[in-house]
């Protein structure tokens, strides 16, 4: 059976108790049976290497596991203690697995030293079986390994924003998607400006950190987990900020692979990473979109977004084969007396549905870009709420894209013009 062996004395205590790395920005709930395992994991929570985790700890074991989930999204991690029998568990599993979302880790604690049932919970996808009785320190260790061993995965997701032109908003989606990942997913998230020279993060955010992602990537040579930990600007309990410095005192031009060592340092400590990539074309910009797990293009309804949206679309499809292609976002929808390409037209030119419609309102999305809030702070019941909400489940794999129907096709002439030029 697989369990973290136990130190009969204090040397080998202190030993193990060295060599626990850090749990990163995870959010672990447990569902306990007894009092004994509850107060368990409520110790853990408050042990060093466990400071970053956020930790709910409920009791009902399995069963109540199931009910919570059926609505809810499920966290990084699933905790659970069951002392009843092998098929009982293993049925109690079957249930949950229907509701758990790609990547959620199990941990299992519970009292059968039984071969069969340990078997039959790898073959299930659990990460680890633990029997009883437990030691904090094993609990936290085993933790630990699920996000330290070798074959596993990054823990984080990256999720870049990008305008098909200047001023289309990709910068306030991008804020506000990850402020509604942070807040109604509560999944810890950290929005990167790579607009060095003209971001807007830290003024969306009413944040002015004396550091950020300008001495992260001019010291990626010294760049750590402990570092890039103090260049976090806390905005929320969930969601941090590496600022640009927004100054014109230096140029900033990069190499291609120049963002890479903090982006590897954030995805194997943060579950979501929020790039808002500036509107330029240069290798740094374009890698940061390649790289990327989700690509969102933020575009409005005009023949100018179209044409690039469209040029976008067809670079980054032939750059990354065997992935999803990019995102569609529509902003800046109803200007008042500006023509618009209709949406269904727009996203037919693309071979693709929008994964959100955001409508243009400039008393809301002015006041709150003057007041360094969020959409959902300065009016909690606007209909653009939703809309960034619905985004930030899409983008996070916890939704599927609602197809929209789609209108008659009327940009025949400029599509055969685009797609002259592109070939």
């Amino acid at each position: 059976m697989s369990q973290i062996g136990h130190g009969d004395d204090d040397n080998n205590q202190a030993a193990e108790h060295n060599v626990i790395a850090p749990l990163p920005r995870v959010s672990i709930q447990a569902f306990c049976e007894t009092p004994a395992i509850a107060q368990l994991m409520q110790s853990a929570a408050l042990d060093r290497r466990m400071s970053k985790a956020h930790v709910k700890v409920q009791m009902g074991g399995i069963p109540a596991a199931v009910e919570a989930y059926r609505s809810a999204p499920t966290p990084n991690v699933i905790v659970l203690e069951s002392d009843a029998k092998r098929e009982v568990v293993l049925e109690g599993l079957d249930k949950l697995s229907a509701f758990c979302d790609a990547g959620t880790k199990v941990v299992i604690i519970g009292k059968l030293n039984d071969v069969v049932l340990y078997r039959e919970l790898m073959r299930r996808g659990v990460s680890e079986y633990l029997v009883g009785p437990i030691t904090e320190l094993e609990l936290i260790a085993t933790l630990s390994e699920i996000f330290r061993a070798p074959d596993s995965e990054p823990v984080g997701r990256t999720i870049a924003f990008v305008g098909a032109k200047g001023g289309s908003g990709a910068s306030t989606v991008a804020h506000n998607v990850s402020w509604a990942i942070a807040r109604d997913m509560a999944l810890d998230s950290v929005i990167v400006d790579l607009d060095l020279a003209f971001g807007t993060a830290g003024l969306d955010f009413n944040q002015d950190p004396p550091q950020g992602v300008a001495e992260a990537v001019f010291t990626a040579d010294r760049l750590d987990s402990n570092v890039v930990d103090r260049l976090l600007a806390k905005c929320t309990e969930h969601l941090s900020l590496l600022a640009a410095p927004s100054t014109l005192d230096r140029p900033y031009d990069f190499r291609e692979d120049a963002f890479d060592p903090l982006l590897d340092i954030l995805r194997a400590n943060i579950p979501c990473i929020v790039l808002d990539v500036p509107h330029v074309w240069s290798s740094w910009a374009k890698r940061s979109l390649v790289i990327a797990d989700e690509i969102v293009v933020v575009a409005e309804p005009d023949l100018a977004n179209l044409r690039n949206a469209k040029n976008i679309f067809d670079k980054l499809k032939a750059e990354r084969p065997n992935d999803a292609q990019p995102r569609l976002v529509l902003n800046k929808i109803g200007l008042t007396k500006r023509p618009e390409i209709k949406p269904s037209d727009f996203a037919k030119a693309l071979d693709t549905d929008p994964i959100g419609t955001i409508g243009f309102d400039a008393q809301v999305f002015g006041t709150a870009s003057n007041n360094g809030q969020m959409i959902a702070e300065t009016s909690a019941s606007h209909k653009a709420n939703e809309g960034f909400l619905d985004i930030a489940r899409v983008v996070t794999g916890r939704a599927e894209v609602r197809v929209q129907k789609r209108g008659i096709m009327s940009l025949a002439p400029i599509l055969t013009k685009l797609s002259k030029k592109s070939a």
